[in-house]
């Protein structure tokens, strides 16, 4: 049933009914002012409100006598008020509100800060349920600012509450009351992605119970059976669009690359590949011999050679007379590309050049000319590469570097300046294979798993904040000797959670620079900084010019600085394992013995035992493997950035079985109706899943 958008009401009986694309402004009960705090969370339609799924859940099903309460714990309490509510004005803007509330086994004070409302609202001699912080001692507890209702209500006690991603303006009691609203309006009409053979064989629940029980469960195994039915649906419209993306990809017909002599490029190395790395050049090449567009990621730990595998292709790519373009995400990094590979190609007669935003316009104009004529075969640059301007004679290959560093748009818009060109894209974050083969489902996967023989192992040390002298005392050994160091900080300015001055870059750089080393050179760097300033911050410290360098994660990628021994990161029990991998392979890219010292002060035995995997091994696929173990996937690199979409509700690292129940589910759907022509509502869903790429899969 369509809906008239300008009508507020929809049809009265025993449930309204709305559309799912229905804005949120016109569901009884939500309105304009509501809408608009819901849109700051992306939530816009009605579907999109009832998709808003929870981050996790409080049992706040039982309560406990007061006299059992522990100082620290959470926990719901029935209690009567035994005197009415006091106000007590402490200052302009601050008032207090206090009572006493009491059970058969104690007595507890409870105080509110500017809810004034409430003195009105809480009468002696009813009873109420309070959830919050436990305080106080065994004689006396208290709490502060609880969430309170009355008792039997059950809105935000009494039941498992789901907690929610919020914004500013919303309550976690406005989404749940929004989100109740909303289910209301579609309970007739929830349409089922999943069809009926594949949702009986694996023993799903329906749509309407999934939905009512991930938002509102009736009981912990309610809860569980919505979850499972959700993040299968999830995995199975995911496995079907990345087959169908492959699909689409397959069809598409190019003329074959010739074969080449590669005899001269491997010559002209001035050291011998690994294996993996030959193996990783003979997959390319084969995918572009093979009249197919090659679409194929690379990805390698931190000095693997992935840039060799990528020179060894555009090599082939030029001697079949085609142009090739390297993109990377920072100016500096496409610096460096160009000072490795041009003399390296420019001696086997492959002319290479650099476009970047601070290239001159007269320079970029003649590079220009020379692209669109022919006359240059390989150009390395940043975004610059994709601008309007820039026109290619026949580009034939694609690489990009840091690939998860780039939008959808920025990529697509340097393949779309060639015929099909084919695709090389390198990541230096290692994966998980199964995380990768699901996320990067529409290409092909070559691993680099390999070090370059030689390399010395960084040393990886885990301290407690109490080493910062001795930590200061290294660093300043290390520059002696002339080496330089990274200290990372895992935020800008102390407007953040915590206010030590050691977890601020601005601050911690001018305390290091005032008061530990005065005699250094000290610069920092952040990712609120315009592009250009940390160009410049980042060039000084690789030319040596800076002794040390205060940074954020910033610098996780596109720093190449062989003279950089020393890593410190601060705080890092806040990042992940991976990102800290990365971190610490800003380091160990030279001849000299490097180090890494991660400084947590945090007690948490499953903290320090992630910390401790960094120590233990230097492997990143598997602390890549212990990362999703540990955490999950999360936004394991910006999956928002490669144009799949992310997951909602499924959790890969602990979500393997029904993975594969769903992949094997969408693989016999799809041999039986490979157009989903016979299942309408499941290729709705798919290419709504897939909104950015729904051009191809319609």
């Amino acid at each position: 049933m369509k809906i008239d958008y300008n009508e507020r009401t929809f049809r009265k009986g025993a449930a309204a009914v709305a559309e799912l694309d229905t804005g949120v402004q016109f569901i009884k009960g939500i309105g304009e002012q509501r809408a608009k705090a819901l849109g700051k969370l992306g939530i816009v339609t009605l579907g999109d409100l009832i998709g808003w799924f929870p981050r996790r859940y409080d049992d706040r099903t039982a309560c406990k006598p007061i006299a059992q309460l522990a100082p620290g714990e959470t926990a719901c309490v029935a209690a009567m008020i035994a005197s009415p509510p006091t106000v007590s004005h402490i200052r302009k803007g601050m008032d207090l509100i206090k009572l006493r509330a009491v059970d058969a086994t104690g007595v507890l004070d409870v105080t509110f800060f500017n809810q004034t409302w409430l003195k009105n609202q809480l009468c002696q001699g009813e009873t109420y349920i309070f959830y919050g912080k436990a305080e106080g001692d065994l004689l006396r507890r208290r709490m502060v600012s609880p969430i309170v209702e009355a008792e039997g209500r059950r809105e935000s006690t009494g039941r498992i509450v789901p907690i929610y991603p919020l914004t500013a303006g919303v309550s976690q009691l406005i989404l749940s009351r929004s989100i109740r609203q909303g289910l209301s309006a579609c309970a007739e009409i929830l349409p089922d992605a999943l069809p009926d053979e594949v949702r009986l064989s694996h023993h799903l629940c329906r749509i309407n119970f999934a939905y009512e029980n991930i938002h509102f469960p009736e009981s912990a195994e309610a809860l569980a059976l919505a979850r499972r039915r959700l993040a299968f649906e999830e995995l199975f419209l995911f496995t079907i669009g990345l087959q169908r993306l492959r699909q689409s990809r397959e069809i598409v017909h190019v003329p074959p690359c010739r074969e080449v002599d590669m005899g001269a490029f491997y010559d002209a190395l001035p050291f011998s590949l690994t294996k993996a790395q030959r193996r990783c050049v003979d997959e390319a090449l084969c995918d572009m011999r093979s009249g197919v567009p090659m679409n194929r990621l690379c990805q390698g730990d931190v000095g693997s050679g992935k840039t060799m595998v990528a020179a060894a292709c555009v090599y082939f790519s030029v001697k079949n007379h085609r142009q090739a373009a390297l993109m990377a995400p920072t100016e500096i990094l496409a610096r460096q590309h160009y000072a490795g590979l041009s003399p390296l190609l420019e001696p086997l007669g492959i002319r290479c050049a650099l476009l970047t935003g601070s290239t001159p316009a007269k320079e970029k104009r003649a590079l220009a000319a020379d692209l669109a004529s022919g006359a240059l075969p390989f150009i390395i640059g940043t975004h610059a590469l994709i601008t309007g301007s820039v026109e290619y004679a026949d580009l034939g290959l694609v690489v990009t570097d840091e690939q998860h560093r780039f939008g959808v748009g920025q990529r697509a818009a340097l393949a779309a300046k060639g015929v099909h060109p084919h695709t090389l894209v390198m990541s230096a974050t290692p994966i998980p294979r199964t995380l990768a083969l699901i996320l990067y489902g529409d290409l092909d996967v070559s691993v680099i798993d390999e070090l370059p023989p030689g390399r010395r192992p960084i040393e990886t040390y885990t301290v407690p904040g109490s080493y910062h002298p001795r930590v200061y005392n290294f660093i300043r050994k290390q520059v002696t000797q002339g080496r330089q160091a990274y200290i990372v900080c895992p935020m800008v300015d102390e407007s953040d959670e915590a206010s030590d001055e050691r977890k601020a870059v601005t601050a911690y750089a001018k305390m290091l620079q005032q008061e530990v080393f005065p005699d250094l050179k000290i610069a920092f760097v952040h990712g609120k900084m315009k592009p250009r300033e940390k160009d410049a911050v980042m060039t000084a410290f690789a030319n040596r010019e800076t002794d040390i360098l205060v940074s954020t994660t910033v610098i996780e990628v596109g720093v190449d600085v062989p003279n950089a021994a020393v890593m410190v990161v601060e705080n890092a029990e806040r990042f992940g394992l991976s990102q800290l991998h990365q971190l610490r392979g800003r380091v160990g890219r030279g001849a000299h013995q490097s180090y890494c010292v991660l400084i947590s002060d945090n007690q948490n035995e499953e903290t320090r035992a992630r910390l401790k995997v960094m120590a233990r091994t230097a492997d990143g696929f598997q602390i890549a493997e212990e990362d999703l173990h540990l955490r999950g996937p999360g936004d394991f690199f910006g999956t928002r950035q490669h144009g799949l979409p992310g997951l909602k509700i499924a959790d890969l690292g602990c979500d393997t079985k029904l993975l594969r129940e769903a992949q094997s589910a969408a693989e016999a759907l799809l041999a039986r109706d490979v157009d989903l022509s016979s299942h309408p509502v499941t290729r709705e869903r798919v290419a709504a899943l897939f909104a950015q790429k729904a051009d191809t899969l319609n």
